[in-house]
């Protein structure tokens, strides 16, 4: 059974707000990313803007027309240059966003039928997830691209997350369920299923969060029906803990530097909740949108959290503290 936690918690504001006119009021789809160069890129409709943290610039890098839009998803590539395009269409774009060049177009009918609103890259390989349900492996070095499909999910694939160790795909679905994939299983080809299926979420799955100090550790967030943020061994299949947000919930981010957990809600408050790692107790609150939270991302530096909401902003919280701040905070606490 779920336990929740009622805990008094601090409020944190937001450092900066940037207008997001017409962004899709979509909880499946993925349109906001932080780049390893700093960049934020958010999907507009039919237009994916970039958003330059270090100097504060922005520039439009595409606009795609009717036929193939609008945008349902972007992610970028772990190199900071290229940006992954997903389309209404079923296309995928892959662009160089430093020449800002379109590179080339993962072609549909070989892969996807329905709109693609999830992605995620493993150096080489792009990893894309539709409303049919789908998993497809890409290796965009190659003409043929295609290195493995899956149909395992019943519902739009709308949460994709793979391990830092590049060994463990997690998806999530329209369906309630989370799936982990073994690297192994897919770079041989083999339809042999996935390596676990959780089925315990009471709705959709969009929030993935892998954790960067402890490994095989998976947190999951579960959507209006839900509600729910579980944490799952990955390598026993063993879910660890479950606790009730109490509303729906959207993204998942850790703290790079400590044991933390950021989620992203809607209805109600339309916050965003900082929990201490392992005790699942919250710690702030961070509120300021008016509409529910649709996507979060984290600086490359993981101190601050973008986050896109319905309400047409997109806000900037200095949530997590730098690896120094935290040395010398705890240097501080000794000398008392």
């Amino acid at each position: 059974m779920a336990k929740s936690t009622n805990n008094s918690s601090q409020d944190i504001t937001y450092e900066r707000i940037l207008d997001a006119p017409y962004i899709l009021d979509d909880f499946y789809l993925n349109l906001l990313d932080w780049s390893s160069r700093n960049v934020v890129g958010i999907a507009i409709e039919n237009s994916v803007y970039l958003w330059n943290a270090s100097d504060t610039s922005s520039s439009e890098l595409v606009t795609v027309d009717d036929q193939h839009g609008p945008v349902t998803s972007i992610n970028w590539a772990q190199d900071g240059c290229h940006l992954a395009v997903g389309l209404n269409n079923s296309l995928v774009q892959i662009w160089d966003t430093t020449a800002k060049k379109q590179l080339r177009t993962l072609k549909a009918g070989h892969s996807h039928r329905a709109r693609v609103g999830s992605l995620a890259w493993n150096n080489h390989i792009l990893t894309t997830g539709g409303m049919d349900g789908k998993i497809v492996n890409n290796d965009v070095r190659v003409r043929s691209h295609i290195v493995e499909s899956f149909r395992a999910h019943k519902g739009e694939v709308c949460g994709l997350k793979w391990s830092p160790s590049g060994k463990q795909l997690a998806s999530g679905g329209s369906d309630s369920v989370v799936h982990i994939w073994d690297s192994s299983v897919v770079s041989s080809n083999s339809r042999t299923g996935w390596l676990h299926r959780f089925n315990e979420h009471k709705a959709a799955v969009k929030a993935l969060a892998w954790c960067p100090f402890q490994a095989n550790l998976l947190a999951s967030g579960g959507g209006g029906g839900d509600r729910c943020i579980k944490l799952w061994n990955t390598h026993t299949g063993a879910r660890l803990d479950s606790v009730d947000t109490g509303s729906q919930v959207s993204g998942l981010l850790w703290n790079q530097n400590e044991r933390e957990l950021l989620s992203s809600h809607g209805f109600t408050e339309n916050q965003l909740t900082l929990w201490s790692y392992p005790s699942m107790v919250r710690m702030a609150e961070l509120r300021g949108h008016t509409s529910r939270v649709l996507c979060m991302a984290q600086s490359p530096d993981g101190c601050t959290v973008a986050s896109a909401s319905a309400d047409e902003t997109l806000r900037f919280w200095n949530v997590f503290r730098s690896p120094t701040s935290a040395c010398k905070a705890a240097a501080a606490e000794t000398d008392k």
